[in-house]
């Protein structure tokens, strides 16, 4: 049976463009792959963090980045932790569009993004992981409690690569191998 893909867009706000590592090639590429789902039919869901301290609603830092601005009909999904489905309508909006697979971008990589891939596995949802279409905040290339960003994409990437999920297709893609009309 063929999957009913929706793209997930998460977190891609002013405030977290402004700390990102290649911003603008991660929403180049993230509105290059709206555009041809938007083209095939496919649902996009932009996934919205909120909280009353860095994110209020409503301030321009919490405002989606222009380029990736929900349409007309489009799905806007507000979350409160690292996790889009908890708490939130994420589940049933998808279940209500006859969503199978989920085409996963966004920021930060190592937290809503990868949380929000896994619980859409834990959710029954096959899964595609955008290579290229998700990243994480800024940090010296050297030293830190993190590794740099390149790496942590890079292993992310390798992570979903090799994760079983009993019953559930997983997928890293690059965008341009994303295809919206299966």
């Amino acid at each position: 049976m063929p999957n009913a893909s929706a793209l997930l867009v998460i977190d891609m706000q002013n405030a977290l463009m402004a700390i990102a590592h290649r911003p603008a090639e991660t929403v180049a590429v993230i509105a290059e792959l709206r555009a041809r789902a938007k083209a095939a039919g496919a649902p996009i869901v932009t996934v919205q963090h909120q909280d009353d301290t860095d994110l209020p609603a409503g301030s321009e830092g919490w405002r989606i980045v222009a380029d990736l601005a929900p349409g007309p009909g489009e799905t806007v999904v507000p979350k409160n932790s690292a996790d889009s489905f908890l708490d939130t309508g994420l589940d049933a909006t998808l279940r209500g569009l006859g969503v199978t697979e989920v085409v996963v971008t966004g920021f930060a990589t190592e937290m809503c993004v990868d949380t929000t891939a896994r619980q859409a596995l834990s959710h029954r949802y096959d899964l595609v992981l955008v290579e290229d279409g998700h990243t994480t905040s800024l940090r010296p290339e050297a030293g830190g409690p993190y590794v740099p960003a390149d790496r942590s994409i890079a292993h992310h990437n390798e992570i979903f690569r090799n994760i079983r999920f009993a019953g559930r297709r997983t997928r890293v893609l690059r965008a341009a191998e994303v295809d919206f009309s299966s």
